[in-house]
């Protein structure tokens, strides 16, 4: 039979043609690129390829580098970060991306805070404010959830901090689990939404140009070479750091470790949350996390928990079966017993009922028992509060940060470490200034300073629309330092003219 050429024609034409697979790479390769290049600015000013003015590109991609290893850290856990090698390098990596974005941040600010950018663009200003706040914030929260003594100092602090704010009950420090949604999902988030919106309204509007007329510019391409450059400087650099200088890890102190090492200090401080006179007990501030009975809390209960679990005598009910003179010449002989460094093993054989509850509570202790009994209060394993306020109660929380040259008042640590380059939380050195000022005001406390570091942010984030304020670059000629002959070009040329 013979076939029509037309008809092999027609079926030649439907048999489908198999998609070359370099072409496939070049068309998504070609997608990528074209999605990157949406979110270029294409023309700036004449200096607008300096690096001041370039600065929020670097933060992009620091926050990048934040977020991989982040994940990563999320994903193998406290152990794997704290005490392996290359989980240590990770958390390296991740302090030192953290260390730059604060750094940069505060850098950017100051520049558009020199050149009064705020003053065309003033919702985009707010929003870097309320940035520059939440990084705050994450900053603080990451190194509270490091794991390590640091970690317990900050979150002690950084407790104080927020009941001063009368926030307590909503952002506690103390309760891991807490900080851990803030830290990884709530800010970040936030964050997000915001640096999202602040870059969209910069690209549409375009780099700031002068407010001045003596400042001379035109309209030039964006280098977007040289900024990946920068981009990969920053990254290395980054590395660098994370290398040779690896992130501080200070091992934490435990309530095992005090009943152990200091039995007296241990059995002295039951006995203050017994009677009420730690520092917890008498806590002043916005107290709502400590509202709880410290003589609940870390006596009566753990001690009950023992009693049931070994079918002894309860003492603790035998010393509230006497009448109040005899409470007080057992008190008073259990503070002088354990202020002599009594022994424990002794303790347990007292005719003192009190020698004898703290004695058990305190050999609790020295076994780890205690530790277990007082997390089993908290509604999650996570939440530190207890044994973090007993630790500071104790004193040891002090004296440890004394020991590794963190001599800072409460919030305002600029030390993450016992070597002098750990420098921490160096933007919180006005708040440790304001801090050290007021110390000596016996009616001062948290709820002042906390008013006025929120006084302080409020000033900051609505500067545009405050008059004298607003104008306060201007008359210091700040600009000067940003707009000058070595960043516009046309001053540059302006001077060489005769």
């Amino acid at each position: 039979m013979q076939t029509d050429k037309a008809d092999v024609n027609k079926t030649e034409n439907v048999i489908p043609s198999m998609p070359d697979k370099k072409t496939g790479d070049q068309s998504i390769k070609s997608e990528i690129k074209s999605f990157i290049e949406f979110f270029y600015i294409r023309n700036v000013p004449s200096y607008g390829n300096n690096f001041f003015f370039t600065i929020g590109i670097y933060l992009l991609e620091i926050f990048g580098m934040l977020a991989v290893s982040g994940i990563i850290m999320a994903v193998f856990g406290p152990y794997w970060w704290d005490l392996t090698a290359i989980g240590a390098f990770m958390r390296s990596i991740h302090l030192w991306a953290a260390e730059a974005f604060v750094t940069l941040i505060l850098v950017h600010l100051f520049v558009q805070f020199s050149t009064s950018s705020f003053k065309k663009k003033r919702l985009v200003w707010i929003l870097g404010s309320l940035m520059l706040l939440l990084v705050f914030l994450e900053y603080a929260f990451g190194i509270g959830l490091r794991g390590d003594f640091v970690s317990q100092w900050n979150d002690k602090a950084g407790a104080d901090l927020w009941n001063g704010f009368g926030l307590g009950y909503w952002v506690n420090p103390l309760n891991q689990g807490a900080l851990l949604g803030w830290h990884i999902a709530i800010i970040p988030l936030l964050l997000v939404i915001l640096m999202f919106t602040h870059y969209m309204l910069v690209k549409r509007k375009g780099l700031s140009t002068p407010y001045r007329k003596d400042i001379p510019y035109k309209m030039v391409p964006a280098d977007h070479k040289k900024m990946y450059k920068r981009m990969a400087y920053i990254f290395v650099i980054i590395l660098l750091f994370a290398i040779f200088l690896r992130a501080p890890y200070v091992p934490p102190v435990t309530i095992q470790g005090i009943a152990h090492s200091a039995p007296s200090v241990m059995a002295i401080t039951l006995l203050k949350e017994f009677t009420f006179t730690s520092g917890t007990a008498a806590y002043f501030d916005t107290i709502d996390p400590y509202s709880f009975s410290t003589r609940n809390a870390y006596v009566t209960l753990p001690y009950g928990e023992y009693v049931n679990s070994t079918g002894t005598k309860n003492y603790e009910d035998v010393f509230l079966s006497e009448n109040a003179s005899a409470q007080n010449t057992s008190v008073n002989q259990a503070f002088s017993y354990f202020n002599a460094n009594g022994s424990i093993t002794n303790s347990l054989n007292s005719s003192d009922p009190l020698i004898v509850v703290i004695g058990t509570l305190t050999r609790m202790a020295d076994s780890g028992f205690y530790g277990e009994a007082l997390q089993g209060e908290t509604s999650s394993g996570l939440n530190e509060t207890y044994n973090i306020r007993f630790l500071a109660d104790s004193g040891v929380l002090s004296a440890t940060a004394t020991e590794y040259g963190l001599r800072t008042s409460q919030y305002g640590m600029i030390r993450a470490g016992g070597e002098w380059w750990q420098i921490g939380s160096f933007w919180v050195a006005p708040y440790n200034f304001l801090e050290i000022v007021t110390a000596g005001i016996p009616w001062w406390s948290d709820i002042e300073n906390g008013t006025i570091a929120v006084f302080a942010f409020a000033l900051l984030i609505f500067l545009p629309y405050i008059p004298y304020l607003r104008e306060i670059p201007d008359k210091l000629k700040l600009y000067k330092i940003f707009w000058n002959r070595f960043t516009v070009p046309e001053l540059k040329k302006k001077r060489r003219k005769p």
